[in-house]
This record gives C-alpha cells, sequence and structure tokens, in this order.
C-alpha cells in the first residue's frame, strides 16, 4: 500500500494550503536545505500557483519554524539545531502518548479501519526500502494517530513538534543504519489503538519516541 494509500484521498484545500503542505514537507525531508533561500516566485511557478498562496505560506511555515525571514534579505530555510532535540523529545514524550491514549479510546470506526490498513502495510514492507521513504512512512502514521485522538490543538502541536524531529533525524539519516525497526514499531502501537488499549498505546507511544531519541544520540 502506498503512502498516499494511508494518508486518504486528499480533501478540497485552498491554493495556500496546497503550497504550504507542499512547502512544508519538502523542508521536512531537507529537499529544501537548511539556510537554502527561498524564492517565492519561482515556488509559484513550480507549484503552479500564484504568489499569494505561496506568500501565505511561508508565513505559516515561520511560525513552525521551519523558515526566518529577514528584513531586506528574504526568506530562509531555517538550520537544523540538534542542541534542541532534548527540548522536543520533552514535550514530546509528555504528548505523544496522550495521543495514543486518545486515539484508543475515541477513534471512530472508520479511523481504525484506516489505522489497521496501515499497520498492515508496515508489516508488509521488505527489505531492502529506501531510508527517506521510511521516513515518510513514519510522518504519515504519526498525522494519522494524531487525527485518530481527535483534539485539533493537541493535532497542530504535536504535527509542528513531530516536524522538527523528523528534521534533526534527517540530518543523520545516512549515520544510522537502517530506520526499518524504527518504522516497524508503529506496528504495534497502532494495533494497540486499534483494539482499544489505551495503556499499551501510550507505553508504546513513550518508547517509541525516547528509542527515537537514543538513535539519534548515538549517531552524533
Amino acid at each position: 500500500m502506498s503512502i498516499e494509500a494511508l494518508e486518504g484521498a486528499a480533501s478540497s484545500v485552498s491554493l495556500a494550503e496546497q503550497a504550504y503542505l507542499a512547502l512544508r514537507d519538502r523542508l521536512i525531508m531537507l529537499e529544501i536545505k537548511p539556510g537554502d533561500p527561498i524564492n517565492d516566485s519561482a515556488l509559484a511557478a513550480e507549484l503552479g500557483v500564484g504568489r499569494t498562496p505561496v506568500r501565505e505560506a511561508l508565513k505559516r511555515l515561520e511560525v513552525d519554524h521551519l523558515v526566518v525571514s529577514f528584513p531586506r534579505r528574504g526568506t530562509f530555510a531555517t538550520a537544523v539545531d540538534i542542541t534542541e532535540l532534548a527540548d522536543v523529545s520533552e514535550i514530546r514524550e509528555q504528548l505523544e502518548p496522550l495521543a495514543a491514549r486518545r486515539a484508543a479510546k475515541d477513534a471512530s470506526a472508520a479511523m481504525r479501519a484506516r489505522l489497521r490498513g496501515a499497520a498492515d502495510a508496515i508489516e508488509a514492507l521488505a527489505e531492502p526500502l529506501d531510508q527517506r521513504e521510511l521516513m515518510r512512512y513514519d510522518i504519515t502514521v504519526h498525522r494519522l494517530i494524531y487525527a485518530a485522538a481527535g483534539n485539533p490543538h493537541l493535532t497542530d502541536t504535536l504535527i509542528r513538534y513531530d516536524n522538527l524531529a523528523t528534521r534533526i533525524w534527517c540530518v543523520v539519516l545516512d549515520k544510522v543504519p537502517s530506520v526499518a525497526g524504527h518504522v516497524q514499531e508503529h506496528a504495534d502501537l497502532l494495533r494497540a489503538i486499534v483494539g482499544g488499549d489505551a495503556e499499551t498505546a501510550g507505553r508504546l507511544a513513550l518508547d517509541h519516541v525516547t528509542s527515537f531519541e537514543a538513535t539519534i544520540r548515538k549517531a552524533l
């Protein structure tokens, strides 16, 4: 199953939202490298939208700490600060288990079916797998769990910090043997949520965040 299938069909969104989502994921995966200048005209042409939607997207991305604007200099992709790992992990260690527990308790039948499909897809993954493709699975699964939790404020916060954590991971991606094990950890977590086991889901979510931080620190 493709990542697009896991995410489900895209809903109708504004041009500014389309630009925001496209640019956000490029920044997260370091396809736009830290420190790179952001040319809104070039991006507008590439994305097939006007400059206004791109500029609106960039304002949101600045709030997300993914780009930074300087007067008379322009807008740039932010640097990836490895020293933020502890701070980001501290927040995620509290909120990821909360989202997992809420999802286990409150997810709709339709959402549980999507989570079950995601678990099936992860278990069906076979080596060798591209590291960055695996990271896209990781991002997608986290976003599905956040959506299943049913709290939009929690979702917004977790997406922001998961994005920052993913950027840090991508910096060291070539220094770790494989992220397959990290991604495959999600299968048990997803099945706990689908089964309504909030306690196990919360514990596995915490284990996932702490193992993420440990793997990063070993690679530094």
